[in-house]
């Protein structure tokens, strides 16, 4: 079969590299890929935002499935062109994909259906959002609505840092439009914990869980990247907290979802908080989250194709999961400057050194292929990925392959996977 996957990052590559071990494909697209994904796959020069050129690239190519990985392309409603003409698509229809695309609707699903997550308010006005702010706790966190890259939740420790979010959310619109509307949110204290999941529209069967790193900087310092790291699996994560959330929050979203008439197909991300009275979403993610992908596929040992056709065609139910019992680690490395300021342009220098290799992965963020070589393309330029027998094995693993890679402006945290010390 044909499969087309759209998108251009790390998680894309991941998800492309788990498609190429299925004996069902025989050749893959990706719009518009990266470097690395063009090492497995056929790149094709078309944006993930355009729809017209995506469908007909998929018809006229007789594409079999069309992976759509990214949040933009699902909240403005990929799958849903593609299904009007007759294609097959693995994502979420955009009335579901809503559940990532407004935090606003999440938050107001959750407490209808008394799914557990943080007390909240949502404003459409700047100057209603500082008057409850006058009497709020704090720390207090501000969320931009809609979608921004990962990066529109600010954790603000007093009144005049909340000032300073609102007016950065709703009034400079630093976010673009995902900051008309606001959500300011319950800080909560404890692990973060995130697990995916594949939905068939009634069942729901979890992946193994990984926990990433938001913060630009070591110690969890600096502004909020989209992921500078993450590892697989979670030590916190321990069976009765999978239990609590098996009960009150994985089939609770999926069941109310379809109550709400809109049926979800695809990966639920839940972005879980640990709190000392028990687990709490954070958020909903409507993909593969991104690093978190390029640690979990890798110990996936089910073909990726059949459990996404699964989903499809509501079946999901005769999958039985089987993930390999060691542990991932990845470590991105990025642009210093990432993710405000950064230059591009540079070549990549030690990637042959992945090449045959088994335990060790590079995924492909930001790169791009030239006559001088690959060079770097973005604020994160690299998923550096290693399975270990534990944690602590895949940790050093994954920083001595950081160090295979060279680049002009290399930039990478040195503290991923620190907490599993303290486990």
């Amino acid at each position: 079969m044909k499969v087309l996957i759209v998108g251009s990052g790390g998680r894309e590559h991941a998800i492309a590299a788990s498609v190429s071990k299925s004996s069902r494909v025989d050749k893959i697209y990706c719009a518009p890929g990266n470097a690395g994904i063009g090492m497995i796959a056929q790149c094709v020069p078309i944006g993930a935002m355009e729809f017209d050129k995506i469908v007909t690239f998929a018809k006229e190519n007789e594409i079999d499935l069309t992976i759509v990985a990214m949040d933009d392309p699902l909240v403005g409603g990929l799958v849903d062109e593609l299904e009007k003409e007759g294609l097959r698509a693995f994502g979420p229809r955009k009335n579901a994909a809503i559940l990532e695309g407004s935090k606003a609707f999440s938050k107001d699903l959750m407490k209808k259906y008394h799914i557990p997550t943080a007390a909240y308010e949502t404003f459409d006005s700047p100057d209603a959002a500082l008057a409850y702010l006058e009497t709020a706790r704090f720390p207090t966190v501000l969320k931009a609505d809609g979608l921004a890259l990962g990066k529109g939740v600010l954790i603000c420790e007093n009144l005049e840092e909340a000032r300073q979010g609102v007016k950065t959310i709703m009034l400079d619109k630093q976010f673009g439009s995902a900051g008309s509307r606001l959500v300011i949110e319950e800080f909560m204290t404890g692990r973060e914990v995130s697990v995916l999941s594949y939905v068939d529209g009634k069942t729901i069967k979890t992946m193994t869980s990984a926990q990433d790193h938001k913060r630009a900087g070591d110690g969890d310092t600096g502004l909020n990247t989209g992921g500078m790291g993450t590892f697989s699996p979670s030590p916190f994560y321990t069976k009765e907290v999978d239990a609590f959330c098996r009960k009150h929050i994985y089939q609770a979203t999926v069941d109310a979802m379809a109550a709400e008439g809109r049926e979800f197909k695809g990966i639920i991300f839940f972005g879980l908080m640990l709190t000392p009275e028990g687990p709490r979403v954070l958020e909903y993610n409507a993909r593969f989250g991104d690093p978190e992908a390029q640690v979990v596929l890798p110990r996936m040992k089910n073909d990726i194709i059949e459990v996404m056709e699964a989903c499809i065609d509501g079946k999901l139910d005769t999958i039985d999961f089987s993930f390999e019992d060691n542990a991932a680690v990845c470590v991105v490395l990025a642009s210093e400057g990432y993710p405000v300021s950064y230059e591009k342009g540079f070549v990549i220098e030690g990637l042959e050194k992945f090449e045959g290799q088994k335990s060790y992965y590079c995924f492909h963020a930001g790169t791009k292929k030239t006559d001088q070589g690959i060079v770097t393309n973005g604020g994160r330029v690299l998923g550096i990925t290693a399975k270990g027998k534990d944690l602590k094995e895949a940790r050093a693993n994954a920083y001595e392959a950081a160090g295979w890679i060279n680049f002009k402006n290399k930039y990478m945290r040195r503290d991923i996977g620190r907490a599993i010390d303290e486990a």
